[in-house]
């Protein structure tokens, strides 16, 4: 009886060391495409994180990010970029309210998106595109609702970001019932 006991904590703590292992909490803040906005404030938006310093090379059509082909997708990944290369600065997630800052890691399959300003591949220095965009709204900053220009707009700042992570506590869960499922089968099944 001794045997099976032993047996079955071994069980228990490789399944708790391999649990824990797979709910591992990547901690940062994501600036994504808001659901609620409309394709056209999307593409708007999308257009000026572009030509205004976002990585948007994983969302061509060779590109690790293309897929999904959505709208929503692409403004996601090119708003993240933007924001994280401008080292996640007030104002720099809101493209006139289609962003939003995220807590939960949007990365999927190959597709990883940056969480800091190091993983972002940004620069401290301006740099000139060779060639000048000939596409006037893709230079000109998306509109707000209340008129004004920019990312940011006069007398607003960037969402509150909550507290709780439900990620965080779902690997602490996990290991707490591990740990009581054993204890139970002990009082249960020993003599």
């Amino acid at each position: 009886m001794a045997t099976l006991s032993i047996n079955t904590l071994l069980i228990y703590v490789f399944l708790s060391i391999f649990s824990s292992k797979h709910s591992w909490v990547v901690e940062g803040n994501w600036c994504v495409a808001r659901s609620d906005a409309t394709n056209q404030a999307l593409q708007t938006a999308l257009d000026y994180a572009c030509a205004s310093g976002a990585d948007c090379t994983p969302i061509q059509s060779n590109g690790l990010c293309f897929l999904p082909n959505t709208l929503q997708a692409h403004a996601s990944y090119s708003f993240n970029s933007y924001f994280q290369r401008k080292a996640m600065s007030p104002g720099s997630c809101d493209f006139s309210g289609t962003a939003i800052v995220a807590r939960t890691d949007p990365s999927y399959g190959s597709c990883v998106y940056p969480s800091s300003f190091s993983t972002a591949g940004g620069t401290t220095t301006g740099t000139t595109p060779a060639t000048p965009a000939t596409n006037s709204s893709i230079l000109t900053p998306p509109t707000s609702v209340a008129g004004t220009t920019g990312l940011n707009p006069a007398g607003t700042t960037p969402p509150s970001l909550p507290t709780d992570n439900s990620k965080a506590s779902s690997g602490s869960l996990a290991i707490m019932i591990l740990v009581l499922t054993f204890l139970l089968h002990v009082l249960l099944f020993t003599p």
